[in-house]
């Protein structure tokens, strides 16, 4: 039923419907709303699950662990010096194969402090063995709760997943959202069997310490599981599709790149803006296109070299930085890798730190730098406060 919500509370109906055991968070600026909304539910009635009080966010995940290795569908959210507080575990949690979807309303890290978006924080974590989704909108990122768990849950898969989403551009704003009924998730996501978990009565051991001669092995197929998600996503988003029809069985989404010369590459709400721009740029006689990427790991790299094809340049929207690399920002070296041997000028423009407005005049602006072979650089900065 299609209704207007604000994006948190919305995220929090899709967990809610997706009957998680056991919830545990630590409230942050922005995901707040979020387990706000979800303790009322469970302390109302409406949401059977277990919702663990912490004082931090190493505690909030550390008991979401403990709980799925004792077989429980577990889910938490966070943001920004948070996710960096739960660093430790979320390396655990994927070197323990547990599949706890965790929200992250994406918010920029300090210092200096800042309560504003960027993708800093998702992508800071981006080689811990999660997935990693990022929703475009209120619609989007409330779906792919749905399909995240669906995909980390099957037995060939396993692993954890972030949902991203921009902190207050999505996570506080009010859009339309089709929120499916109960009785259509439980036949979506059936109840989670686990693969293994811990039983007194079939004892186990999780988490173990690993010599070198085993240590190598375990890492090796924490990797070809990420691999098996790519499938397992595109299978959860084409048969979400058919149920509900949105269809998310594809890892990008392109937007008027038929004839595109120059692309733009971006993650997340950013990409509204781009296509607004593309089609002012189009009007003007600028073959634009956008490739927006849903799933950032793992990382579409022949979907991305596909939707490239036959573009001049590509210039990529970072809402981060890595700090001391060649491009600045994460994103574009997995692009320009996806492109190797093509040609096709890749350029990086790290841009939006912190919340800054990044409207449709940077886009062409930008566009013009890319076409100009101008690139791999800060975009935007004030020379007059340096």
């Amino acid at each position: 039923m299609l209704q207007i919500m604000e994006g948190s509370h919305a995220v929090a109906e899709a967990v809610r419907l997706c009957r998680p055991e056991v919830v545990s968070a630590y409230p942050i600026t922005p995901q707040t709303h979020i387990v706000e909304r979800l303790a009322e539910m469970v302390a109302d009635g409406d949401l059977d699950a277990e919702y663990i009080c912490v004082e931090s966010e190493f505690s909030a995940l550390s008991a979401c662990l403990g709980s799925s290795a004792a077989g429980s569908r577990v889910y938490s959210a966070t943001s920004s010096q948070g996710l960096m507080l739960m660093a430790e575990v979320v390396f655990n949690v994927a070197g323990m194969r547990q599949p706890i979807i965790m929200s992250i309303a994406n918010r920029a890290l300090g210092a200096p402090l800042s309560i504003w978006n960027d993708q800093q924080d998702s992508l800071s974590l981006r080689d811990s063995g999660w997935f990693q989704l990022y929703g475009e909108d209120v619609q989007e990122m409330t779906d792919q709760h749905f399909i995240a768990y669906k995909a980390a849950e099957r037995h060939d898969v396993l692993l954890p997943g972030f949902v991203c989403f921009d902190g207050f551009i999505l996570s506080h704003t009010y859009e339309p959202v089709d929120i499916p009924t109960q009785e259509e998730i439980d036949a979506y996501l059936p109840k989670y069997v686990p693969y293994n978990m811990l039983d007194a009565k079939n004892p186990i051991s999780m988490g173990m310490y690993a010599t070198p001669e085993y240590y190598h092995e375990f890492r090796y197929e924490i990797d070809r599981a990420m691999d098996r998600c790519a499938t397992a996503l595109s299978e959860a988003g084409k048969e979400f599709g058919e149920m509900f029809g949105r269809d998310y069985s594809e890892h990008i989404e392109s937007y008027r790149m038929d004839d595109a010369d120059i692309a733009f590459v971006a993650l997340g709400s950013l990409c509204g803006t781009v296509k607004d721009a593309i089609d002012e740029m189009r009007a003007d006689g600028i073959k634009a296109g956008l490739v927006k990427i849903r799933t950032y790991r793992p990382f579409p790299k022949n979907d991305i070299a596909k939707a490239l094809a036959g573009v001049a340049t590509v210039a990529v929207l970072e809402k981060n930085i890595s700090i001391g690399s060649a491009m600045k920002g994460a994103v574009g070296p997995e692009v320009l890798h996806a492109l190797n041997g093509t040609g096709i000028s890749v350029y990086s423009y790290v841009t939006g730190l912190g919340g800054r407005d990044i409207r449709k005049k940077d886009i062409r602006n930008i566009a013009e730098l890319a076409v100009k072979g101008e690139g791999d650089m800060f975009y935007g900065l004030r020379e007059e406060v340096l």
